[in-house]
């Protein structure tokens, strides 16, 4: 299962709406074939595992880090791919709580005589396919706060400029975070302020893959000539605004501001995950970003449950 898990995270920023999903099989001489879940059309990673086997599947062991589906969608459903290829037994970690599936497909497995053992690596991909599962069980998208603020908590300087507080390394690492959201969401002040365009063209092209632009959200309208467009202007409810993001299929949001934007999700209890990111600087008597008073990081460690952070100026 683990190998499982490993192969569902190289589909990550392929498969989306579709869950990323990854399975082994294992034939009775040991030999084992992969798979993992394609582009929304495509094959499902059991599909997929299967067409590597070929015939060497009857009589073998599939590993599946999800239920296999059991409807007709774009692909026919994997349950009649594993009966007709002969699999004995099948391991997956959790059940599809997706409405169409929802252990029907265990059901037909096992309706079929196929032994079906559910719940090996439960736990790491329940954390894996949070977004996908958070989004069929509440039908809203598992939002992720992303903050960059100084050592003093500020994310923006007293004449309103916020870049850059942090380095290269960690706006790669946040652009990796947008690849994986399927919308990226922002106040009509930050737009005003920054004219940010949110792309992740760059982390898909090192990745080896076409563009897939998350879907741009601002709260508010903004001018035609921003570089955000094309974009989705919304307003209104917070918790309306996330059912009708859920509707058009959006398993995770990404939220990226501004300050007064975060706070609202935060307050109203709408995040599912925190992703901080503290640079090694201070704003307290600064009033543009170009005079923060950068310094570097020189230990970082865990105490208990809280954090000790060693910082020098300069």
């Amino acid at each position: 299962m683990g190998r499982a898990i490993a192969r569902a995270a190289h589909s990550r920023l392929l498969s989306p709406p579709n869950p990323w999903v990854g399975s082994i099989i294992v034939a009775p001489d040991g030999t084992s074939f992969e798979g993992a879940t394609q582009r929304p059309g495509g094959r499902h990673a059991e599909r997929m595992a299967l067409d590597a086997a070929g015939r060497r599947a009857e009589g073998s062991t599939l590993y599946t880090t999800l239920e296999p589906c059991s409807h007709h969608g774009r692909t026919g459903p994997c349950t009649d791919a594993i009966i007709e290829a002969g699999i004995n037994t099948v391991v997956m970690a959790i059940e599809d709580p997706d409405p169409k599936v929802a252990g029907s497909g265990a059901a037909q497995l096992r309706a079929a005589g196929i032994e079906v053992i559910v719940g090996p690596g439960s736990d790491e991909v329940e954390a894996q396919l949070a977004p996908y599962l958070h989004h069929r069980r509440t039908g809203r998208p598992y939002v992720v706060l992303k903050l960059a603020t100084t050592l003093d908590g500020h994310a923006a300087a007293p004449d309103g400029t916020s870049q850059w507080i942090t380095g290269d390394d960690a706006r790669r690492d946040a652009h990796r975070l947008r690849a994986e959201s399927d919308a990226i969401l922002v106040g009509a002040g930050t737009v005003r302020a920054d004219n940010p365009r949110l792309n992740v063209r760059d982390i898909l092209a090192a990745d080896g893959l076409a563009p897939r632009e998350p879907l741009r959200v601002v709260l508010g309208s903004v001018p035609t000539d921003a570089a955000i467009h094309p974009c989705l202007e919304m307003s209104g409810d917070l918790g309306a605004v996330l059912d009708d993001l859920g509707g058009r299929n959006v398993l995770q949001l990404m939220v990226e501001g501004g300050p007064s934007v975060a706070a609202d999700f935060h307050r109203k209890g709408l995040v599912d995950r925190y992703v901080l990111y503290l640079a090694p600087a201070l704003m307290q008597g600064t009033e543009t970003i170009a005079d923060l008073r950068r310094g570097t990081f020189q230990a970082i460690r865990q105490v208990g449950a809280d954090l000790r952070l060693d910082f020098n100026i300069g």
